[in-house]
Parts: structure tokens; C-alpha cells; sequence
């Protein structure tokens, strides 16, 4: 018998917003975590999650291991309104870490400096109606050869 781990690709709950904000800063620099670079763990996993986990949560799914949350991806099928939301949160955004720009730590605010100087370039050139997604996975599970074919993946739920 094999000792791997059986996983479960399954549709995103709600329930599971927390280990998808949690596994969104273990893995937001370069696959390993936030928090060398910026210690605001709750606005990074703000903005790269929460359209997708609050308004588009019927396009994300979830991948358990032993029913713990080591992988999502969180898709928009509905781009245009993914755009329009990204420029309320940006600015909403900017603001918060602006009224806290003081009490960071020195990388942190250096983090924020090049995002405003630099951020915009490293956006990737994509089509501007086009559906999209991010998928991120735990960095234990990418060193393993656990996400196999042969294993069991179970149909969304509808």
C-alpha cells in the first residue's frame, strides 16, 4: 500500500476562507511566505483574495489534504466586474496602508514604496475581458509527487 496522501479537489466554501487567506500569505513571495517582506498579513491576502472568496466564490476551488486546506485556485469568470471591484479595492486599499504606513517596519514600507513606484510594471499583459485565475499550493506539497493522476479527485458540487 502506498504511503502518499489521498487529496480531494473540491468547491470552495466559505467555511474555508480563512485557510485560503492563510495559505495566500504562506505562499505570496516567490511561493514562500509574506511576512520578510510586508507584516500585513491581512490586507496582502485583502487583495489577492477577497474578490474571489467574497464576490466570485462559485469560480474557486479548494485542494484537502487529510480535510486541511493545501491549495486553491480562485478563478473569475466575470472579468469586467473583477476590474471595476479591483478599482474600489486598490483605492480602499492604498488608504488603509497609508493610515498605517508609519506603524510598519522598516521592509515593509520599503515593500509599499516599490509597489506604488514599480508594482504596475510587474502586472502581466493579459486581454482585459478575458476570464482568469490564480492557483497557489502549499510549499510541502510541491517538493512531493502527491498530485497524481491516478488519485481520486471528486466532482465540484453544484
Amino acid at each position: 500500500m502506498s504511503s502518499e496522501k489521498a487529496f480531494t479537489i473540491r468547491s470552495y466554501r466559505s467555511s474555508d476562507r480563512a485557510a485560503v487567506r492563510e495559505l495566500c500569505c504562506q505562499t505570496g513571495f516567490l511561493g514562500v511566505p509574506i511576512d520578510p517582506v510586508y507584516e500585513d498579513r491581512q490586507l496582502f491576502a485583502d487583495f489577492l483574495t477577497t474578490y474571489y472568496t467574497d464576490h466570485e466564490p462559485e469560480s474557486s476551488f479548494v485542494l484537502e489534504v487529510d480535510g486541511e486546506i493545501r491549495g486553491y485556485l480562485l478563478g473569475s469568470r466575470r472579468p469586467l466586474q473583477n476590474q471595476l471591484y479591483a478599482l474600489y479595492q486598490n483605492i480602499w486599499l492604498f488608504f488603509c496602508a497609508l493610515a498605517r504606513y508609519f506603524r510598519y517596519n522598516a521592509r515593509s514600507r520599503r515593500f509599499i514604496r516599490w509597489t506604488l513606484v514599480h508594482g504596475w510594471r510587474e502586472v502581466p499583459a493579459a486581454p482585459r475581458r478575458v476570464p482568469h485565475f490564480q492557483f497557489k499550493v502549499s510549499l510541502s506539497l510541491r517538493r512531493k509527487t502527491c498530485l497524481r493522476p491516478d488519485r481520486h479527485v471528486s466532482k465540484p458540487s453544484r
